[in-house]
């Protein structure tokens, strides 16, 4: 972060981090859920004129509207810097990704278990549907832990700090990307199955053999699939769907 950035803080609470950022020379857009913290908020940055405080649910309220009307009718490039509420941390990300594109880049705490499904690699464990569509928005790195020592009180799980850089264009052209995440969600909601299996819900009997046109063998299981196979089986299920309807 450099002085002058402006920064969106999802969920500022009494506003630790709110006065760090100010003191670093940002520019802040504050949204805070509960009402009843900003009073205390608002005390804590002490009047500053840099900090704009918004009361507002972060999966409610319309990100890039709010942007474009505190940056005064413009779109100039925002970050987020959060320590996001570890229940609705995914969720938050996601949204942002999909429906703020005014905003960058991330810089986010979560919990450790959730930063390790965001930035996960293909054929791990953590690997799933939501590290997919975080890599068809944006490059994702895990770059430390945070014990819980540090926090008062003293929490029950680790927490991870998690650079999100959003890309200039997304990471696979498809033409229907969410038809594409609809075969991920599909895939990996029976993880144990193999995609022959797991996709039929959603491709009936032309699940092999859509499988077969993008090159994947039906025995092959959802997490062994990164961004590039994922858009080749979208393209095939595209075109299989298209070779029906012909007449």
């Amino acid at each position: 972060m450099a002085p002058g950035d402006r920064i969106v803080e999802i969920g500022p609470g009494v506003g630790s981090l709110t006065v760090a950022l100010v003191d670093a020379g940002a520019e802040v857009l504050a949204l805070e859920l509960d009402r009843h913290l900003l009073p205390v908020l608002t005390e804590a940055l002490g009047g500053s004129s840099r900090v704009r405080i918004e009361q507002g649910d972060a999966l409610e309220v319309d990100l890039e509207d709010l942007l474009v009307r505190v940056g005064s009718g413009d779109a100039p490039p925002w970050k987020v810097i959060s320590n996001l509420p570890y229940n609705m941390a995914v969720p938050i990300i996601i949204r942002v990704l999909e429906e703020a594109p005014s905003v960058t880049g991330m810089f986010v705490m979560v919990q450790s278990e959730v930063a390790d499904r965001l930035a996960a690699e293909p054929g791990t464990k953590a690997y799933g549907a939501v590290t997919v569509k975080i890599d068809y928005y944006a490059h994702c790195e895990r770059v430390g832990s945070v014990p819980p020592t540090v926090f008062i009180p003293r929490p029950n799980v680790e927490s991870a700090l998690v650079r999100l850089v959003r890309r200039d264009t997304p990471a696979v052209e498809v033409d229907d990307p969410a038809a594409m995440f609809a075969l991920v969600r599909a895939g990996f909601a029976q993880r144990r199955k193999t995609l022959g299996r797991a996709l039929r819900p959603l491709l009936g009997d032309r699940a092999r053999e859509t499988l077969a046109a993008a090159g994947i063998d039906p025995s092959e299981r959802a997490e062994r699939l990164d961004l590039v196979r994922w858009a080749a089986l979208a393209e095939a299920a595209e075109a299989t769907v298209t070779r029906e309807q012909a007449p």
